[in-house]
């Protein structure tokens, strides 16, 4: 498998960021800032669906540039914690004598266009909130730790760290609170290029003795053939609260 050359990638994606918020446009632009808090969580083969009861912290700073009443353009900066271990509820037996644990820190520089549904940015618009969604780009860095119970001469496989694009999308609610402030509710989902967030993927494996008694030979080694699904790629998720102030006013949208 050819190797992703992560610093490329965070380049490319801060340039295109940066160049798309840079387009000039006289006639109704209009800029806001803003950050939020929220929690975040994982899935993947610790955890093989959402699960709400395993969540961290999760923060944002962002920028968006909203180009007419439906489409803009946001980029953001966000922090999420995110954990799990087969201890708190495996998925099945063998998740049970894996027991694998991980857990770190996640940044994430990322660019997506939202969509609004309801025409609310215009100034004498009967809306004040519209639901949205939106999809994108971005590129993630987790840090921290993960080991294995199964192995007591292992028990833990120290720090680690890894790069990877995601792909981020998903849907919220915006509510304007004034001319100037602005309040969304928002649930995004990640989708990554790999299987290592939680430093458990199908190469791994762990073993338990056989029977040797009346043997000779030394005790049989038996691996089991799964322990992770190298097929499928772990997923986070963040769910929070922003809040944006606009730097600029706009009078009236030409569609």
């Amino acid at each position: 498998m050819k190797k992703v050359n992560f610093n490329s990638i965070f380049i490319f994606v801060l340039l295109g960021c940066l160049s798309l918020l840079a387009v000039p446009n006289a006639n109704g632009q209009q800029y806001e800032f803003g950050g939020g808090l929220g929690v975040a969580t994982y899935s993947g083969d610790l955890v093989r669906r959402l699960d709400m009861g395993r969540l961290g912290a999760q923060g944002t700073l962002f920028g968006r540039r909203n180009f007419d009443n439906v489409w803009s353009l946001r980029v953001g900066l966000s922090y999420g914690r995110l954990s799990a271990a087969d201890s708190i509820n495996p998925i099945d037996p063998v998740a049970l004598v894996r027991d694998a644990y991980f857990q770190g820190n996640l940044f994430e520089l990322s660019a997506v266009m939202e969509y609004h549904f309801l025409d609310y940015l215009h100034p004498q618009s009967p809306n004040r909130f519209s639901p949205y969604g939106f999809f994108g780009i971005g590129v993630s860095y987790f840090n921290g730790k993960g080991g294995f119970g199964f192995d007591p001469d292992q028990p833990d496989r120290g720090g680690y760290s890894i790069g990877v694009p995601v792909i981020p999308f998903g849907v919220g609610v915006k509510y304007k609170l004034t001319d100037k402030w602005g309040l969304a509710l928002e649930m995004g989902f990640r989708a990554t290029f790999t299987d290592l967030l939680d430093r458990v993927d199908g190469n791994v494996r762990f073993r338990r003795a056989g029977d040797g008694m009346g043997q000779i030979e030394p005790i049989e080694q038996i691996y089991y053939p799964y322990q992770a699904n190298s097929s499928d790629r772990d997923w986070y998720y963040f769910l929070g609260l922003t809040v944006s102030y606009s730097i600029s006013s706009v009078k009236c949208y030409i569609y």
